[in-house]
């Protein structure tokens, strides 16, 4: 039917702004968006972007859903894929690092960017960066608990799971405010000696 035509061709452009759009905000920030803007650098009808989000606050939360997607994709996926416990703990820390070292987002960690930029604003943009920020801490907590309720860790799960996130979120903002890598490398030593001083034999 000609109309499936037209919602393939919609749904193509609706993936190239919103892959343009995380990349923009994860160093411009959520504000840093515009429909004008990526219409302009796309070289699409601004009109057309328009009706594919209607507003920015759309467009905002339609790009932390696609950023989310991202996320999940090169460190929730990967980490769900290995065994539970304590081997999937170390998935988790060592495939966030990965993905904020390899600037699978140019401006490091998504997530870690936008949440500063939205922690004290309240509204539905702020309660999506939220949700989806919770939803990877969640995932830490739960892993945490995993390895000690599998006999692989002895620590307090709420405790190491804080530690391990911190952790994680330092290396991202020092390495990208500095420009260099050598957090990475730091902050894997630091994890693998926590990971190993809590582990059981």
């Amino acid at each position: 039917m000609p109309g499936d035509g037209r919602l393939a061709r919609g749904d193509a452009t609706r993936r190239l702004v919103l892959r343009r759009a995380v990349d923009v905000a994860s160093v411009d920030g959520l504000d840093g968006l515009s429909l004008g803007r990526l219409a302009t650098e796309l070289e699409l009808s601004k009109s057309g972007v328009f009706a594919l989000f209607g507003s920015k606050e759309e467009l905002q939360l339609a790009t932390i859903e696609a950023a989310l997607g991202i996320f999940e994709t090169y460190v929730v996926k990967p980490s769900r894929a290995v065994e539970p416990g304590l081997p999937r703990l170390r998935a988790i820390c060592e495939n966030w690092l990965d993905y904020s070292e390899h600037r699978i987002f140019p401006g490091g960690c998504f997530f870690f960017n936008v949440g500063a930029e939205f922690d004290a604003r309240p509204g539905r943009v702020h309660d999506a960066v939220a949700a989806a920020s919770g939803s990877f801490a969640a995932f830490i907590r739960e892993t945490a608990v995993e390895a000690v309720a599998s006999g692989h860790v002895d620590a307090d799960p709420e405790v190491l799971a804080f530690e391990l996130h911190a952790l994680g979120r330092a290396a991202n903002a020092d390495a990208v405010l500095h420009g260099v890598a050598d957090f990475y490398i730091l902050a894997r030593r630091v994890i693998r000696a926590r990971l190993e001083a809590v582990a059981r034999a």
